[in-house]
């Protein structure tokens, strides 16, 4: 990429073509960059999109009503930006705008700079990826964080990279772990205060979960904490305490290798002054190697984003037999004059928590069929479970293979990693979920670095015969399901709600829909010619506003989906940006 100077016309980069050659113009060094209270507003504020998830607390939710139940018949693309290359899979991101600018990540560590207005591209930033990378479900990426005139995002071999916004050069770099031993990250980062917040991947690898916060216009790494029990969290390099107590829920040495990558990525609540963030699997997935409830792994835990200190928790599934990651999204929301937050769990039960302490306030399934557990006991937070738990490989004749079980949901979840949105007009939570079960069991399994530490095989399945996604609306407080829109094939991308009466989801088939928030209504699709699995956003500029989300068919479902899999392995591969408006 070469650059030339120039001058910013309407607020926005200019771009033009030489000899074949992009050549970007860098913006004026008096364009303002994102600030601390921008992202505290990001929320209410509708001319730009600064935060993963829309809002810090994560809402997936939208203030704007220009297009509307009433009007988005009209609704139509303004432009398509592809990603380019023979890269063409897997577009899980979310994009962000600030000043006219759309910044969206792409598979293979990719970064694109394109001005919203035309829909050209500003500048393109491609992340070098060593040989022996050990990302466990694709090569995707969901998004960065911007902060003053940075973007910041996490890359496939474990780093953590900030972007010059004006020309996307590296500004400064930070390692996130051991890539051969199975670390990565693909998880949008995102600001608290300060502070760059990033989690890391690799539960199948046997890796500890780390959480860390760093400075965010230098890089300085401020604290870390581990997820798993035993380990020593730090503060400005030094020691700060113990992540629970040893041996408490983890007898033996398994903590050593224990899993729970808080690989999702988490919000903040400036309301309470704390980051809410999901943790994974505990390693291996064999329980019966690792009896306890196995804390921090399967929980929401609750940071205090100055010392990186656990506040409270929950924990969703204890000894957690089924690979059933409680990384999803824990949402923010005011309600009844309570501070809340709704958690839709790959267990297929969605729990409100009061996020002042984290004590339970209801859980209901969202999925039909739950067959690991009947319900969540409300007084103690735990599963009642119906004691379908693969065997015990040490039982079986040749002491290789446990007894194999059938369950729901299977191991991709209820839902997984995928933005359910909150309506502040409805006071619904709009959840993708999925009907998909699995044969399970258990095996041996020793640790080795950077080999799969699993201890368990599976195959999965479509529960019934018409549809396997479903958009669901619920009541967070009553658990009263007021809608559902099935779909053939799986959801597996975020949803957004708006003051329009809306709510926008794409479906592997290749259609970007909007429904009616209050009765589910088909109102509006288009197909962007291949499979969503990113997230929309929306914003407003030049008096319209504009819808965008990622298109590109790939991720966990085609690697790892077996009969699920097979039944939508015709759609094609992708690699987009489709932004609409009105006409």
């Amino acid at each position: 990429m070469k650059y030339i100077s120039g001058a910013c016309e309407s607020g926005f980069l200019k771009s033009i073509a030489i000899a074949g050659v992009l050549v970007a113009a860098p913006m004026s060094n008096s364009v303002a960059g994102v600030t601390v209270d921008d992202i505290k507003n990001d929320a209410a504020t509708t001319g730009d999109v600064v935060t993963y998830g829309m809002g810090t607390q994560g809402q997936r939710w939208s203030p704007l009503a220009k297009i509307n139940d009433k009007n988005i018949s009209t609704l139509a693309p303004a432009y398509t930006f592809s990603f380019g290359g023979e890269k063409m899979r897997g577009q899980e991101a979310q994009p962000l705008v600030h000043n006219g600018v759309i910044y969206v990540t792409a598979s293979y560590n990719r970064v694109f700079a394109i001005n919203a207005e035309t829909g050209m591209q500003i500048w393109k930033y491609e992340h070098r990826l060593p040989e022996g990378i050990l990302p466990c479900c694709d090569v995707v990426n969901r998004g960065g964080a911007l902060f003053d005139n940075l973007f910041i995002f996490g890359t496939l071999d474990a780093e953590l990279i900030a972007l010059d916004t004006a020309n996307g050069k590296v500004v400064w770099k930070q390692n996130l772990g051991d890539f051969k031993a199975g670390h990565s990250s693909t998880a949008a980062p995102i600001i608290a205060e300060d502070k760059v917040i990033i989690g890391v991947a690799g539960g199948e690898f046997g890796i500890i979960g780390m959480l860390r916060g760093f400075d965010a216009k230098t890089g300085k790494l401020v604290w870390e904490r581990p997820t798993i029990e035993g380990h020593i969290g730090t503060l400005n390099g030094k020691p700060n305490g113990m992540t629970g107590t040893l041996n408490a829920t983890w007898p033996g040495d398994l903590w050593k290798v224990g899993g729970g990558a808080p690989w999702n990525t988490g919000t903040y609540d400036p309301e309470t002054k704390l980051i809410m963030w999901g943790t994974g699997n505990p390693a291996p997935w064999n329980s019966h190697m690792r009896p306890g409830d196995n804390l921090y792994a399967i929980s929401t835990i609750a940071v205090d984003p100055d010392t990186g200190k656990i506040k409270w928790h929950f924990q969703y599934t204890p000894n957690e037999a089924w690979d059933y990651d409680g990384t999803n999204h824990t949402v923010a929301f005011n309600k009844g004059g309570k501070k809340l937050a709704g958690h839709a769990d790959r267990n297929g039960f969605f729990y409100t928590l009061d996020r002042t302490n984290g004590k339970l306030v209801n859980a209901f399934p969202f999925v039909e069929k739950h067959s690991w557990a009947s319900a969540i006991d409300l007084k103690t937070g735990r599963p009642i479970e119906t004691g379908m738990r693969p065997g015990n490989p040490t039982d079986s004749a040749d002491g290789k293979k446990g007894t194999v079980i059938t369950v729901t949901p299977s191991f991709l979840g209820g839902t997984n990693w995928m933005g359910m949105a909150y309506s502040q007009g409805t006071g619904l939570f709009y959840v993708p979920a999925n009907e998909m079960g699995m044969d399970l069991w258990n095996e041996p399994v020793t640790y080795k670095k950077g080999a799969a530490y699993m201890g368990a095989g599976f195959s999965i399945k479509p529960v019934f015969d018409d549809y396997i996604g479903a958009l669901r609306a619920f009541d967070p407080l009553t658990g009263k399901k007021v809608f559902e829109v099935k779909n053939k094939g799986p959801l597996w991308g975020g949803v957004m709600a708006t003051a329009g009466n809306l709510v926008f989801y794409g479906t592997p088939e290749g259609y970007f829909k909007a429904v009616d928030a209050k009765t589910g209504k088909e109102l509006w699709q288009y197909n962007t010619g291949s499979g969503i699995v990113g997230s929309p956003i929306t914003w407003e500029q030049g008096g319209e506003q504009f819808i965008a989300v990622p298109s590109g068919w790939g991720a966990a479902v085609p690697l790892w989906g077996g009969e699920v899999a097979k039944q939508i392995e015709g759609i094609n591969q992708g690699a987009s940006l489709v932004v609409f408006k009105l006409y």
